[in-house]
């Protein structure tokens, strides 16, 4: 198995780490066995990482876990700093009173676990998308009272998406801080999860792609980030496919727009691509291949392409080994661990 450089010029910031308190992992296996809610998508998913195997039992002593453990597999991967955010479905699993409390309490549990470990962690804070003035606050007591660096939307809620402008308080609250809101996956939402369910796609492996790339062209297309300029929002997964499309999307989305065809798809002031090129970050979360993550940089900008491992979900420790080894430049490797990082989470 190949070594990560022990010291070398830059430090490893893993920006998609999740973290789950344990009330809230309470709370999901008390859903899986009454099944109140109509969430086939987190039955699937969280039926089994929830349950009774030597994965979901390894997996969830590191959610919860704020210490040592999480601290020792960091320093087996060689990561300095990990930036945590509330797993997803997170709070969004709830109706949105339910939703705001319980984030109050994860933020404020988080945020004394990283006062324990100031020099390793920092994080992003939870909010009720359902609940816009409610989320709004949140977001804000977060960055503002808690230290908190973000905010973390595990894409839908509930099967809705925050494209409608009844939702975008929290959106104008991350622009006026200058925090970025982390765009991470759910699985499909009910409306669109039965072709992926039976073949197993609905997570990781396909379905979060589809279902958080769904969510951030309709963010797009939407006119959210024409009402708020400055917004900046980060893509895990080496941008859940996007940057991969970019000729396509704004050759379509033109296309549509222009002829009138769709009344919620309106031209823009800008093109598509120029929004995921100028108000997204991306991060490698997950993919441990430098071809996709050099794509990224060179179709979006170096300057715009971070470093996350997944972890626990995806726990590799000789990833940064084969990421350290990455054919690009000094400066450019070191954006993409660092300095990016630093600039966008606002970590000193």
């Amino acid at each position: 198995m190949p070594e990560h450089n022990p010291n070398p010029p830059y430090k490893r910031i893993a920006t998609e780490e999740a973290w789950l308190p344990q009330e809230i992992m309470d709370l999901y296996r008390a859903e899986i066995r009454d099944k109140t809610i109509n969430e086939p998508g987190f039955q699937s998913l969280w039926g089994f990482f929830a349950g009774d195997n030597d994965i979901a039992r390894s997996h969830n002593a590191r959610i919860v876990d704020l210490g040592e453990q999480r601290l020792a597999d960091m320093d087996r991967a060689g990561i300095d700093i990990a930036v945590l955010s509330l797993s997803s479905p997170g709070v969004q699993l709830f109706d949105p009173a339910t939703a705001t409390s319980l984030s109050i309490r994860a933020n404020d549990e988080l945020a004394e676990g990283i006062a324990k470990h100031p020099d390793r962690y920092v994080g992003l804070a939870a909010f009720s998308p359902l609940d816009p003035e409610g989320g709004a606050k949140e977001l804000e007591r977060g960055v503002t009272k808690l230290g908190l660096r973000g905010g973390i939307l595990n894409s839908h809620t509930l099967g809705t998406y925050m494209d409608d402008e009844k939702y975008w308080d929290v959106f104008e609250a991350a622009e006026a801080l200058g925090v970025p809101i982390y765009l991470h996956p759910n699985t499909p939402s009910p409306q669109m999860l039965e072709p992926f369910l039976s073949r197993g796609l609905d997570a990781a492996v396909y379905g979060f792609s589809c279902e958080t790339g769904l969510h951030a062209l309709r963010l797009i297309v939407s006119g959210l980030f024409d009402r708020f300029p400055k917004l900046q929002v980060v893509l895990g997964h080496t941008g859940e496919a996007l940057p991969f499309w970019l000729y396509r999307i704004d050759f379509m989305h033109t296309r549509i727009s222009n002829s009138n065809r769709c009344a919620g798809a309106q031209p823009l002031k800008r093109k598509a691509s120029d929004y995921l090129r100028e108000n997204f970050y991306y991060t490698s979360s997950g993919v441990g291949d430098p071809k996709p993550i050099m794509y990224v940089q060179d179709v979006i900008g170096a300057d715009r392409m971070m470093y996350a491992m997944d972890y626990p979900w995806q726990y590799v420790v000789e990833e940064t080994a084969y990421l350290d080894a990455m054919p690009v430049s000094p400066e450019v490797l070191k954006a993409f661990y660092e300095d990016n990082a630093r600039k966008v989470f606002g970590i000193k």
